[in-house]
């Protein structure tokens, strides 16, 4: 499993943007920013969709107030998924990650085995990273949703 200090993997994975999806490395994608990167099992699931992804929107001000450049939320789902609960959510400054294939989670050592429910999915956690090393890792623990919130991201950074 990835680790604080650790660089991110440079993984291809698909933004959902308003202008179309692009595939973009994340090597490319963090380079030179400030970021925060949380992921989720899924999108449309319950505690991703009542408190997980809506945090964020609404601490989108605070996170850019401390000096975030980037957003970025990531889950084991299609561009099409990712794009359209964005819209439901109304989440237009994150930057959607579709990480269909979960090339990305493999790389980062987060896979959340879910058998026939969903495959393979992405456990919940969130990172703050500069410059596309990981400064701070926060990952939960079965089914829990506690240190992955955006309150604590924003704690964290001062």
């Amino acid at each position: 499993m990835i680790q604080v200090g650790d660089k991110l993997p440079d993984v291809n994975v698909t933004v959902a943007a308003a202008d179309g999806h692009k595939t973009v490395g994340t090597g490319e994608l963090f380079a030179g920013k400030k970021a925060v990167l949380f992921a989720l099992p899924g999108a449309f699931t319950p505690t991703c969709s009542a408190a997980h992804l809506p945090g964020y929107v609404v601490a989108f001000d605070q996170f850019k107030a401390k000096g975030i450049d980037l957003v970025a939320c990531l889950s084991v789902n299609d561009a099409f998924v990712m794009d359209a609960w964005g819209k439901s959510q109304n989440a237009e400054y994150l930057t959607m990650i579709a990480d269909g294939g979960a090339a990305f989670t493999k790389a980062v050592g987060l896979v959340l085995p879910t058998g026939d429910f969903g495959g393979e999915r992405s456990q919940r956690y969130a990172m703050l990273l500069d410059d596309g090393v990981v400064k701070v890792l926060n990952v939960e623990e079965g089914g829990k949703f506690e240190v992955s919130n955006a309150e604590t991201l924003l704690a964290a950074l001062g």
